[in-house]
């Protein structure tokens, strides 16, 4: 078992945030672009990514369509996830604590869709049933970098607009033209979808480096196509990132949809991993360890592939059939693809260690809880002697791991 010792910093980041989520949503439906009818049935989408407050959120809109005079319901908006069924997105809104009895509204799921008249030959349209048999929808999505491609529009109300609403139909649709229908068909399909007049307002939100909401911005259709943009370029300068652009092994505790896309975000981590897309220039690690799957992930494991080492804790949660589902309608097979697998954390430490082919140098290692949490992290002493920015040292040097092999609690 190794015998390394590791100092538990606090590094800090630039987290302004919103106090007061409510007023927040508030302030921006009440601004005059959110027209209801009464009596409306008012279709509100909800992703399948862990977003910050994102049930508070979603239930402050509820609560503001009904007090406009409309009739909300809630529905989950995502392609392939929950294993392509209604029950499975359910599973995963209930999870985000977005129910019928905290959000006081009926959550309607469904897999099927109605195909619109517009989308041409090359790729035709779809949209959720409830979604389209509504009064109107509105949008809620986190805007942020995509784990697979970079371009005007990556994750957020243009691609909840397509993929979301279009359910695991125009999810396999777009995904079938790989990277090439992300940058290219999403955006195309994202003016289609915005120009039916189904959609009312998108509720855009930023969040800051500490996982913390930073930004409420609602938007009207055409709105969200030129300011998606620019709260994206802000949601980049926001991202966390290491002390040091390069060091030898990441200890990754955890990984997830809810956490990432991918699991573990590439754009921290620089790895993409995708046939002809380059990497990112930054940073630069060898060797990649995930050790756990998280509980809001249920068991899918999209991502692992961007590993060289996980666990057989791992392996155990994995619901394979959720997993595969969401890596066909991606076709990124790489990011579905099975690491080595040790027998413990300490294992798995000691083989990506032996994958930096450095036996004889000090090595710079990395300990963190997510991508989403990098303000604290553990650094063996190689690390933090680089580290250039002002660091809270949380203790002294310690073992990272207990008597059988696993991980010290974070």
């Amino acid at each position: 078992m190794t015998s390394h010792h590791f100092t538990k910093i606090r590094r800090r980041f630039d987290c302004l945030a919103i106090a007061d989520i409510e007023q927040a949503v508030a302030r921006e439906l009440n601004s005059g672009k959110l027209q209801i009818p009464p009596g409306a049935r008012i279709a509100i989408a909800a992703g399948s990514r862990g977003v910050a407050n994102i049930a508070r959120i979603t239930r402050a809109v509820v609560d503001i369509v009904r007090a406009r005079g409309g009739e909300p319901f809630v529905f989950p908006a995502m392609g392939s996830h929950g294993g392509a069924t209604a029950e499975g997105q359910c599973r995963i809104l209930a999870s985000y604590g977005i129910d019928e009895a905290k959000m006081g509204c009926p959550i309607l799921s469904s897999m099927e869709v109605v195909q619109l008249d517009d989308g041409g030959p090359e790729l035709p349209l779809f949209m959720d049933r409830c979604a389209w048999e509504s009064d109107g929808v509105i949008l809620i999505n986190r805007i942020k970098p995509h784990t697979a491609f970079h371009g005007e529009y990556e994750s957020g109300l243009v691609k909840m607009s397509v993929i979301g609403l279009g359910k695991e139909r125009l999810a396999s649709e777009i995904h079938s033209y790989g990277i090439w229908g992300l940058k290219t068909l999403l955006p195309q399909a994202g003016r289609q979808m915005l120009s039916t007049g189904k959609i009312l307002l998108g509720l855009g939100i930023v969040e800051n480096a500490c996982d913390q909401t930073a930004i409420i911005e609602a938007l009207t259709p055409a709105e969200i196509l030129a300011r998606e943009p620019e709260l994206l370029n802000a949601a980049k300068r926001m991202l966390p990132h290491f002390p040091l652009d390069e060091f030898d092994v990441l200890v990754v505790d955890r990984m997830g949809k809810d956490i990432s896309g991918s699991g573990m975000d590439p754009n921290i981590i620089g790895r993409l991993r995708i046939p002809g897309e380059p990497e990112p220039e930054l940073p630069r690690i060898k060797s990649i360890i995930v050790t756990d799957l998280t509980e809001g992930s249920h068991g899918n494991a999209c991502g692992v592939g961007l590993a060289d080492v996980t666990t057989r804790r791992l392996l155990d949660k994995v619901d394979w059939d959720a997993t595969y589902t969401n890596g066909v309608t991606s076709g990124i097979y790489s990011h579905f693809s099975l690491p080595m697998v040790a027998a413990t954390d300490a294992q798995a430490l000691e083989w990506g260690i032996h994958a930096c082919h450095k036996p004889r140098q000090p090595k710079k290692i990395v300990r963190i809880a997510d991508t989403l949490h990098l303000s604290e992290m553990y650094v063996s002493d190689a690390v933090l002697q680089e580290i250039n920015e002002r660091v809270e040292i949380l203790g002294d040097p310690s073992p990272m791991f207990e008597d059988q092999g696993s991980l010290i609690a974070f």
